[in-house]
This record gives C-alpha cells, sequence and structure tokens, in this order.
C-alpha cells in the first residue's frame, strides 16, 4: 500500500510541473456550445527506434487541431475545437522514446491534449479518418501510414506544401523563449519580398504581399496560456496579401522584434520589466537641443545668450541685472547643455514657459516667484466661493471628508474659509470651496473614488490521520517566527522554513503553518488519499473580501448549559466552541498576497459545577497570530492540531472466561490509540476582470 501512495504523490508532483500548459481558456471570451465531437481513447505505441506514435481517437470524423509548443519545458499542445473529453484517465504515464507522459483537459468547447517530453523534436500531426495522429521523434515522416487513398485537403493537418501556385505561408508556429518572449515563426515558401511589420492600434501587423496562405492556416490561435505578452494570432488573407495580426495582453509592456532566418520569418514580443523600463529611461540623455561649437575670450554674458537663442530659434528675455564677461569653449555640445553651463558659471537661473526663457540672477528669479505667490494667495483669499454636490461611488464620503480635512499647511486641499460636509444617506460630499480649490479636490476623488481590487479565500478543513499526513507531503516548518496562545498558558515560537516533510515534529498543542505552492497538485493528492479513507475533508468555506478587508470564517458548535437564576429558575445558555480563521490580505504592487492571519481551535473541555447548583462547561482554546507573505494562489498549511482517541475493547467466552487460573486463555482485551491532525489550508487568489476555467 505504501507504494501505491508513494506512486499518487510521485503522480501529483509530475502533474504540478505542467500546470501551465494545461490551464484551460480563458472564460468569458466566447460563449460556449454544444461540442460536435468527443474524444475517447489516447494510446501509444513505439514505431521503431525512438519513434512512438500517439493515435488521438474521435468518435466522429477528426476536426483539424491547433499545434503549439513549448521549449521549456518541452511541451507539444494539441488543440481540439468542438470536442469533449471521454477519456477516464486524463494523465497517462507513457516513458517512451522522447515522450514522457500524455495529458488532457477540456474547457470553453474544446479539449487540450499536451504531450510532455525530454526536449523538444521534430513531430507530425496527421488526421487518419475519426483519429489524430501524431508522430513524435526519429524520422516522423515513417511514423504515420500513407493515406493517398483520401484527399489530403479532408484528412491532413501536415504544414502547406507546394500544392498552391507562387509565393505562400508553409505553416505558422508559436513559442515561448525561455525569457518569456512570444515567438512567432512563420514558414515562407517562394517568398522573395520583404515583409511589412507596424504597429497600429495596439496591435502588430505583418503584411506580406502577393502572399497566398492555405485555408487550413487562416485561423486564429489563442496562446494567452503561454505567459508571453502574446494574446492572440488572427493569420488572414486580404486582397491577394497575407496578414498575420499579433494582439498583445491588455497592459503588457514589450519590446517588438522581426527577423528572417532562411525561409522562416520571426516576430518576437519580448516583455519589458519596470526595472528595465527605468534603466532606459535613466540612460536617455538629458538634453537634446541642436548641437553647436562655441569659442570666446572675454565676451559679453548677454552676446553669448542672443547666439544661443539664435542657434536654439527660442525667444528668451534677458534681465537687465544680467551683466559681465564670459571666457567659454565648447565643441559639438547641444544648446540646452551650453545654457545651463553658462547660466551656472554666472550665477543665473532661468524660467520656461512655452517657447519664452526668462534669464536673470537666482536671487531676482527667486524674489519674484515669491512676489507671484503672495498674489495668488491674496487673490485666493478674495476669491468668491462656491458650492458643489460630488457622488461617491466606491469609497465611503465620510473616508475622504476626513481625507480633506487631515491635510494642512502648503498641501491642504482645503482653504482657510473651505469647508466640506458629509451626507451619509446619498453617501455624498457637499464642498463650498473657491474654483481652483474646487478643481483640485475633483480631481484628487476621482483618482481615489475606484473600485477595490477584491480577494478570494478559499479554505480547506481536513481531518487527516498520520499515514495521510506523512503521504500529503506537507511542511509544518514553513512560516515566520508565529506566537500564539494556549489555554494552558504560555507563548510559543514556530519556526518555519520551505520544506515538505509531515507528520509535524513540534511540541502537543502547538499550530504550525506552511507553504504549498500548487493548488492543482494539492487538490489531487487531497483527492486520491481521502479516496484511500485516510482523511476527510470536512468543510471547504470560500469568501470574497476587498482589499485590505478582514474576512472571517468559523465552524463550530454551541455548547449549551443550565444556569440558574437567583429567582431559583434555570435559563438555557450556550458556549461556542469553534473553529475560526480570520483573514486580512494586502494586494502587492507584485501580485503577490499578505495575509495576516487569526487562527482559533476551542473545543469543550470538563464540566465545572458552579454554586448554587447546575454546572458549567469550560472551553479549551488554542489560537495563533501570524503574517506571511505568498504568490498568488499559493495555499498556507495551519497544522499541529492534534486529538487522540483511546479505545479499549474486550471479548470472552461467558462462564469459561471466569475459570480460575485458565480464565485468561477465554478473554481478550484490545487497546487502540488513534491519532489524529486537524489541517487548514488557506489559498488567496486575486480576483481579476477575467478569470480562467479552472483556476
Amino acid at each position: 500500500m505504501s507504494r501505491s501512495i508513494a506512486r499518487i504523490s510521485s503522480l501529483t508532483r509530475r502533474v504540478s510541473r505542467q500546470w501551465l500548459t494545461l490551464a484551460l481558456l480563458c472564460a468569458g471570451a466566447t460563449t460556449a456550445q454544444a461540442a460536435t465531437n468527443t474524444l475517447t481513447a489516447v494510446n501509444a505505441a513505439p514505431t521503431g527506434g525512438d519513434q512512438v506514435s500517439i493515435r488521438l481517437t474521435m468518435a466522429t470524423s477528426a476536426p483539424i487541431p491547433s499545434v503549439f509548443t513549448v521549449n521549456e519545458p518541452a511541451r507539444l499542445s494539441i488543440d481540439l475545437p468542438d470536442t469533449d473529453l471521454a477519456v477516464d484517465q486524463r494523465y497517462q504515464r507513457i516513458d517512451q522514446g522522447a515522450v514522457q507522459a500524455v495529458a488532457m483537459a477540456e474547457g470553453d468547447n474544446r479539449t487540450r491534449v499536451v504531450i510532455e517530453l525530454t526536449a523538444m523534436t521534430d513531430y507530425t500531426v496527421n488526421r487518419d479518418g475519426n483519429a489524430i495522429v501524431i508522430g513524435v521523434g526519429g524520422d516522423v515522416s515513417t511514423q504515420t501510414a500513407p493515406m493517398a487513398a483520401q484527399p489530403a485537403g479532408n484528412n491532413s493537418y501536415q504544414p502547406a506544401t507546394a500544392s498552391m501556385r507562387g509565393p505562400q505561408v508553409r505553416d505558422i508556429d508559436f513559442r515561448r523563449g525561455e525569457d518569456g518572449a512570444g515567438r512567432v515563426e512563420i514558414v515562407l515558401d517562394g517568398v522573395n519580398g520583404a515583409v511589412d511589420v507596424s504597429e497600429r492600434g495596439g496591435q502588430v501587423i505583418a503584411t506580406m504581399p502577393g502572399v497566398q496562405l492555405p485555408a487550413a492556416l487562416e485561423r486564429r490561435l489563442d496562446v494567452l496560456d503561454f505567459a508571453t505578452p502574446v494574446k492572440t494570432i488572427d493569420a488572414m488573407q486580404r486582397d491577394g496579401n497575407t496578414r498575420i495580426v499579433i494582439t498583445p495582453v491588455s497592459g503588457a509592456d514589450f519590446e517588438q522584434v522581426a527577423y528572417q532566418t532562411g525561409d522562416r520569418f520571426f516576430i518576437e514580443l519580448q516583455p519589458i520589466t519596470a526595472s528595465d523600463k527605468a534603466e532606459s529611461e535613466a540612460q536617455e540623455p538629458q538634453y537634446t537641443g541642436q548641437r553647436i561649437s562655441l569659442s570666446f575670450q572675454n565676451i559679453d554674458v548677454r552676446a553669448v545668450l542672443q547666439i544661443v537663442a539664435d542657434v536654439a530659434d527660442v525667444n528668451m528675455v534677458v534681465s537687465d541685472s544680467v551683466s559681465g564677461n564670459i571666457a567659454l569653449r565648447l565643441e559639438d555640445v547641444p544648446w540646452d547643455q551650453a545654457l545651463d553651463i553658462i547660466l551656472q558659471a554666472k550665477g543665473l537661473g532661468m524660467r520656461r514657459e512655452n517657447n519664452v526663457i526668462t534669464v536673470a540672477p537666482l536671487a531676482e528669479i527667486a524674489a519674484r516667484e515669491q512676489a507671484e505667490l503672495a498674489a495668488q494667495q491674496a487673490t485666493t483669499n478674495l476669491a468668491p466661493l462656491r458650492s458643489e454636490i460630488i457622488q461617491i461611488n466606491y469609497a465611503r464620503a465620510g473616508e475622504l471628508a476626513a481625507l480633506l480635512r487631515s491635510t494642512t499647511g502648503e498641501l491642504s486641499l482645503l482653504s482657510d474659509r473651505g469647508q466640506v460636509t458629509v451626507d451619509e444617506r446619498t453617501n455624498s460630499l457637499l464642498i463650498n470651496e473657491t474654483r481652483d480649490k474646487l478643481s483640485e479636490i475633483r480631481n484628487v476623488i476621482n483618482r481615489l473614488d475606484i473600485p477595490v481590487r477584491q480577494v478570494l479565500i478559499e479554505s480547506r478543513i481536513v481531518v487527516a490521520n498520520r499515514e495521510f499526513s506523512r503521504n500529503l507531503g506537507v511542511s509544518s516548518s514553513a512560516t515566520d517566527n508565529a506566537a500564539f496562545e494556549s489555554s494552558s498558558g504560555g507563548n510559543y515560537l514556530v519556526d518555519n522554513g520551505y520544506t515538505i516533510n509531515l507528520p509535524v515534529n513540534n511540541p502537543a498543542g502547538t499550530i504550525t503553518t506552511s507553504i504549498v505552492g500548487d493548488t492543482f497538485n494539492l487538490d489531487l493528492a487531497l483527492s486520491a488519499l481521502e479516496s484511500e479513507n485516510r482523511g476527510e475533508i470536512i468543510s471547504a468555506p470560500r469568501v470574497i473580501t476587498a482589499n485590505a478587508k478582514e474576512a472571517k470564517i468559523e465552524q463550530g458548535v454551541e455548547i449549551p448549559y443550565l444556569e440558574a437564576a437567583s429567582s431559583g429558575a434555570a435559563t438555557v445558555q450556550f458556549k461556542e466552541a469553534v473553529l475560526g480563521l480570520t483573514v486580512t490580505p494586502q494586494i502587492t504592487p507584485d501580485e503577490r498576497v499578505i495575509m495576516d492571519l487569526y487562527v482559533t481551535q476551542d473545543t469543550q473541555g470538563d464540566t465545572i459545577a458552579v454554586q448554587g447548583g447546575g454546572s458549567v462547561p469550560s472551553i479549551n482554546t488554542r489560537s495563533l497570530t501570524t503574517q506571511v507573505l505568498v504568490d498568488n494562489g499559493d495555499t498556507v498549511v495551519l497544522g499541529g492540531i492534534y486529538e487522540q482517541e483511546n479505545r479499549n475493547q474486550a471479548d470472552r467466552i461467558p462462564i469459561l472466561s471466569e475459570i480460575p487460573l485458565v480464565g485468561g486463555l477465554f478473554r481478550r482485551t484490545q487497546s487502540q490509540r488513534d491519532k489524529r491532525e486537524l489541517l487548514l489550508f488557506v489559498t488567496p487568489k486575486i480576483l481579476k476582470e477575467q478569470l480562467s476555467l479552472g483556476n
């Protein structure tokens, strides 16, 4: 039995490594319709040497599939449109040639088959009646039987051949680069002209004049699952030209690169990280003006400024206070840099408004700006007040009003005469301010009154025996140092790492936490081990909460007891004994989640007699308070809560078991001790506008 469990654990680890390629299509992209075909069987067999043939058997005529590849890890994906999945074993080990395993998933009215490879190799994909035959490795041209008896246009999905006359596209493929770049590979035949690649309307469009596109290749490829800047690839024929339209992921920053090698044309969309973007901006030149050369000895400063103004073709006003001479020699420098050098050398400053530059001594500019500020303040004090009602949509009007009143001094949003009033009934603000201040306040409110991002908190409460915990492979040594309090008194520190090893070697009564990186792997392990009666998922509550807002989940019982009153009557009172989880998530800028966790485990203890009659049940409590940082979709495991049950059973034969000396031969006493652990799995998932099926 232990070998069987080991195989299940091994299987779940292997499935986790290719979860990215099995992620289903984004929900809401299209309206799902009833599938017209069904994948009924998947069979693999060696065909000699390192060659492997994989046959996908359909219920009716095989559809035209879409094929994608991923280099790292090596994967070959086949999408079957309008197809349901009716294969019982959705993950099959092959371990022949370059093929390791075959995994299947369905969603959005199509089925995806992912072939796990040891390394990328040659392959062919052919239709054979109601089957699709994939040849992998070796000389793939010999892996499938000839199909000369059937029209090639109906049963073959090989790259386009030379049956078309003139330049044409033979194949379109998509691959994910090691750096996360999306690479579109276009195989050409007889194309000698240039390919026009441009970016219009947020899309990258490649136009090949006079190039034909086979009907089998005129389609859309949805490659969002590959985690690159590319969302979809549309291939179409327009006015005798082939056009490839690449639509990037919304909001993605990327750099476009296009190049040709032999008969293959590549278009890459390389992601740009925030650090790369900041570094690029830092390396941009500070001065961009026309380059000039100046060489003077003891020239009047006003004359040099006039020369710079003529070269730059700008209007320049020079204060009467500017005087003196300067000697300088500048060769091939931007005129704006030359102007800064001259001003610094003579203690001058400048202010630019549109195409007019004003030059004056720094002290004179500072005095002028101070005078302008005083004039603006006087104007503000005399400006008429206006009233405006601003409707607040997502935030609380009272909180925004407190924010407006909290700022003071120069940063204050309200002037000395301004007022803000809150209407709680309509969640609106009544603001009495000047026109300029009203505009500033309106802009601030528009930036603050936005929908708050939400987090789905998924939890699973599992009761596991020791063998279940051991085979589950979850570690309790993986958290920050977390202090918890127990009803028995004392504080403890839980030391955590990121290892995988259960059961937990922790003191009795302590609660510990760990982190599991793959929810899909975890669900598979829980389902497999639960089917063997080694553990039980007793509850799986879910709750959605706003960012930085508390969510609370409780499960338990209320224990009734009688409480005597002074009049002698007794009333029924209740005490709660619950397993409680309080989570406060915080979404970080890099799409991770910080969770403040507070866990309580209350159980009924001894019954205590009270004065005056009656008794009150005591409550044994355990609690944990900690903070963890996890990736979006990772799972935090809280463990270390043990329950132990001792059972004594006596079997005997009447009369004979009571005979002195020999009576023991007719009696049997059996003692059994069961130790179970309560595990709590907490998974935060950041909600987006569009969620993927199965996420």
